[in-house]
């Protein structure tokens, strides 16, 4: 089991084959952190697909507004929305897209963050001071890994619960 040193800033997520524990950095993003914790707490991030994964890059997911939904309509809408909350304005720091790290995903405009988010299969390090990074997996990397691919793909994966661990 990883050691959670900050239940307060550790997320589980629950996915079909097990959970994986995503240490967030409060420290380098933290309107991004509270965003994740208050969309967890509130439950919207609970069933919502994987609607983006591209092998050898990153699983993208996060849209509550579409990604909960069962028609195939919805999950090619995902990707196109948000939550109702405000967008985020751009947290750039140094830290690199290593794998296992946590972006967040935006349109072109870089204030444009709100929901979603994706976890890098492997050193994306092209994205490196365009998207915040703001979580990286300590735990369950395998179960990231194991997310089933395409864009969207035809039975998306889903989060099945999200948490702030110190509600466990």
């Amino acid at each position: 089991m990883a050691e959670i040193k900050d239940p307060e800033n550790t997320i589980l997520m629950e996915l079909k084959d097990g959970t994986v524990t995503i240490e967030l950095l409060p420290d380098v993003a933290p309107k991004h952190c509270e965003r994740m914790k208050e969309l967890a707490r509130s439950g919207e991030y609970d069933n919502v697909a994987f609607h983006r994964v591209i092998d050898g890059f990153m699983a993208q997911t996060g849209d509550v507004q579409h990604g909960d939904m069962e028609d195939g309509f919805n999950i090619r809408m995902a990707g196109t929305g948000g939550s109702s909350l405000p967008n985020l304005p751009a947290e750039f720091s140094k830290l690199p897209h290593d794998r296992g790290t946590l972006g967040a995903a935006r349109s072109a405009n870089p204030d444009s963050a709100n929901s979603q988010f994706f976890i890098n299969f492997k050193d994306n390090h092209f994205l490196n001071g365009q998207y915040t990074v703001y979580g990286r997996v300590i735990e369950g990397m395998e179960h990231v890994d194991a997310i089933t691919k395409g864009e969207p793909p035809a039975e998306p994966d889903r989060m099945v619960s999200v948490k702030v661990a110190a509600d466990a």
